[in-house]
């Protein structure tokens, strides 16, 4: 049996990984600072407990593909890019959000990631 708190999550997190092994979300948010890396993980868990949730939190980016959005130090704007996938949060991409619109590149690379786990 799974603890507790786990069954308390109505859509539990976990990592993208690459055919190497890597997780590209796990090692971002590894180089975050310590306060940044809080933050990011509680806006992750806040979406983990009370899924569905809406903005200003989470948005749809369509292609089933949603961002969590986290205001984190020095006016800095994280974005962590999910798809769920057999009832779990696939954390697939991540990266400062530094315009208004989320970049082509890093909407591309998560549709990429989410086709090879989900096709």
């Amino acid at each position: 049996m799974q603890g507790a708190s786990s069954n308390l999550k109505k859509l539990p997190a976990s990592f993208y990984a690459t055919s190497s092994g890597n997780e590209p979300v796990r090692e971002w948010l590894l180089n975050l600072d310590d306060e940044d890396r809080r933050t990011v993980g509680q806006d992750i868990a806040t979406a983990e407990f009370g899924w569905p949730v809406g903005m200003p939190l989470c948005r749809s980016l369509g292609k089933g593909l949603w961002e969590i959005r986290s205001n984190i130090s020095h006016g800095r704007i994280a974005r962590v890019v999910f798809a769920v996938v057999e009832e779990r949060m696939v954390l697939l991409h991540s990266f400062m959000k530094k315009t208004q619109k989320t970049p082509k590149p890093d909407l591309g690379l998560a549709e990429k990631r989410k086709k090879e786990i989900a096709p």
